[in-house]
């Protein structure tokens, strides 16, 4: 579950996006492609449809077991939904830089994955 602590506001747009402390979204709602672009720039990430395959596989992930996953089963998922090439963690984490599981959750608008510290 998010935390409900507000440390800072990210705007897309017309649209103040409420982040936690870790720039996780208070408001799951709130996500959307472009809050997403968003919060990848400030990673210095541009997304690509790689990442976009990814995070749709996060958004699914999260809507069947109700929690983002942690790195095992982010794999996992990935090698089952986008083949074996792409289910593995070297591509991972060429896509998003130390950690796969917590930036990919993140820029997924879901909440931090709970095995991840």
């Amino acid at each position: 579950m998010a935390s409900t602590e507000i440390a800072r506001y990210l705007d897309v747009g017309a649209e103040r996006v409420a982040l936690d402390p870790e720039g996780y979204l208070v408001d799951l709602q709130q996500w959307s492609p472009d809050v997403a672009e968003a919060l990848a720039a400030e990673d210095q990430l541009t997304l690509t449809a790689d990442h976009w395959d990814v995070i749709d596989v996060l958004r699914s992930f999260y809507q069947r077991f109700e929690q983002a996953p942690a790195m095992r089963p982010l794999v996992k998922a990935v090698g089952q939904q986008l083949g074996a090439d792409k289910g593995n963690s070297i591509f991972l984490m060429r896509l998003f830089p130390d950690s796969p599981a917590k930036v990919g959750a993140r820029l997924a608008g879901l909440p931090k994955p709970t095995n991840c510290l």
